[in-house]
């Protein structure tokens, strides 16, 4: 695993944080809302390319298929 897919994260993690506490300051809450699970729909997709990356190495470990 590489360090920098975590600090892409983080940094993901931050920018949507500050960007959901602007908007909520500024009575945009259904656009926070909207911010926040786009944030999330990123990180889950990174995160699933590295499971996805896992299971690979997994199956040629053990040479399975």
């Amino acid at each position: 695993m590489d360090i920098d897919l975590l600090f892409k994260i983080a940094a993901i993690g931050i920018l949507v944080t500050v960007i959901c506490q602007i908007l909520k300051k500024s009575d945009r809450d259904d656009v926070a809302m909207l911010v926040a699970v786009a944030g999330l729909i990123i990180v889950l997709t990174m995160v699933t390319t590295m499971i996805a990356e896992l299971f690979e190495s997994i199956k040629s470990l053990f040479n399975l298929y």
